[in-house]
C-alpha cells in the first residue's frame, strides 16, 4: 500500500514538473544510479552494477538528443555528454568504480550549476 502511495505521488511530481525541474530529476536520477552501481561493485554484484550503469548511460543520451544545437553552450555540452557516456561504457566495461566517481563529479557540477540558473531563472 505504501509503495503505491510512493509510487503514485512520484509519478504525479513528474507529470507535473516544469522542463527545468524534469531535467533536474534526470540529474538527481543518474547520480542516483551511479551511486547504486559503485554500492552493486563493492559487493561484486556485476548484474546491478551493468543495469545502474546503463540507466546513467540512457540518461546521458537523452540530455545529448534533446540539445538545442543552435545554442553555443550546446556544443560544449555535446562535448562534455559524449565524455560522460564514454567513461560510463568504459566503466562498465571494467565494473570500475574510480571511473564512476569521475563522472559523479561531473554530474553533481552539472546538477548544482542546473540549480543555480533554476534560482536565478525565479
Amino acid at each position: 500500500m505504501l509503495m503505491n502511495a510512493a509510487a503514485a505521488y512520484q509519478g504525479n511530481k513528474v507529470m507535473t514538473a516544469s522542463p527545468a525541474e524534469l531535467t533536474l530529476m534526470l540529474y538527481d536520477g543518474a547520480i542516483k544510479f551511479c551511486n547504486i552501481a559503485i554500492m552493486a561493485i563493492e559487493k561484486d554484484d556485476k548484474e546491478k552494477a551493468n543495469l545502474n550503469i546503463i540507466k546513467a548511460e540512457n540518461i546521458i543520451m537523452e540530455f545529448r538528443n534533446t540539445l538545442d544545437m543552435s545554442q553555443p553552450i550546446s556544443k560544449e555540452l555535446d562535448l562534455l555528454y559524449d565524455y560522460i557516456y564514454r567513461r560510463l561504457i568504459d566503466a562498465n566495461i571494467k565494473k570500475d568504480k574510480e571511473i564512476i566517481e569521475e563522472v559523479l563529479g561531473y554530474l553533481r557540477e552539472l546538477r548544482d550549476t542546473w540549480k543555480e540558473a533554476m534560482k536565478e531563472a525565479n
